[in-house]
């Protein structure tokens, strides 16, 4: 039986991206030949992909595409922040965002139906998404998107890969596209006062009640208190009222800044990735031996 080394571990893994041990057992068994080797990879695949669907993916990326005033902005997720560098993982979260924006579809499992082949993959986004789950080795999902196509201007911007918004807007163009680092920076949760969720505006409350009650200052005192401490939430959330991240003096707001601009904007998506995931805590050492032991069995 041929000796299987390290070099021939290290270039079955950069032509397939599988992971490093499944690379060496699959040249092991096919008995050094590079060729039965990668086949034997792509039958795993299916079986891989099946284990790993169950397994957390709190990181990802957002990606967006934006065509006059078509657009899209969607979340996909996997479970390390190295598969997020990895260029078929960052290609198709690529074409997922164009395919929204172009075929409209209703939700996730719609989405991956729709027809897209990549790195020998199809022949739809869903097909492509579970090979390269396969070929990476790690679990990827799409989470979430939001299209927009209602005749209204639109400005995107991505901060790295992990932050993303997109802006609808009436009027300059820069402004628009300023508001939308503006969003991404200062991450507000509704466009005015009035669009703050009540679950939101209920929690608020309530903690500024029990942070007033404290103060042992009369009932009328505390509920004076309480709704100053709500109305000083909803103007910190609400991306109107926030004071400009550009505003020269420190004190102009959204609104004002739009003003000035004469832009109005109609509404705003924010995706951070991995926001209310919960992500799980591993043990590094641990997840070291656990490798090193699995390397000696096989």
């Amino acid at each position: 039986m041929a000796a299987i080394t390290a070099s021939m571990v290290a270039e079955l893994r950069a032509k397939t991206d599988a992971p490093m041990m499944e690379c060496k057992k699959a040249l092991t068994e096919a008995g050094g030949d590079f060729d039965k080797a990668e086949e034997l990879l792509r039958v795993k695949l299916g079986s891989k992909a099946g284990k790993a669907a169950s397994r957390i993916t709190a990181e990802g990326v957002v990606a967006a595409a934006v065509e006059g005033t078509t657009g899209a902005i969607l979340e996909v997720n996997c479970e390390t922040d190295f598969v997020t560098k990895n260029d078929s993982f960052l290609a198709l979260a690529k074409a997922a965002a164009e395919l929204i924006a172009k075929s409209n579809p209703a939700d996730v499992t719609a989405l991956g139906a729709l027809p897209y082949s990549q790195d020998g993959f199809g022949p739809t986004l869903e097909d492509v998404r579970k090979g390269l789950v396969g070929k990476i080795g790690e679990n990827m999902s799409f989470r979430r998107f939001k299209r927009y196509a209602s005749g209204g201007k639109l400005a995107s911007y991505l901060h790295g890969t992990r932050i993303g918004v997109i802006v609808e807007f009436d009027g300059d163009e820069v402004a628009a596209k300023d508001v939308a680092m503006h969003v991404a920076a200062m991450k507000p949760v509704s466009l005015s006062a009035s669009d703050v969720p009540a679950t939101l505006i209920e929690k608020e409350r309530s903690v500024a009640a029990l942070k007033a009650a404290e103060s042992g200052k009369p009932a009328d005192i505390v509920t004076k208190m309480v709704e100053g401490s709500v109305q000083k939430y909803l103007k910190e959330v609400s991306l109107l009222n926030q004071v400009f991240v550009k505003a020269a003096d420190g004190k102009q707001t959204v609104e004002q800044y739009l003003k000035s601009t004469n832009t109005t904007v109609k509404g705003f998506t924010l995706y951070v990735v991995g926001e209310g995931i919960e992500k799980k805590v591993d043990d590094f050492a641990a997840e070291v031996a656990a490798q090193v032991a699995a390397a000696k069995g096989g």
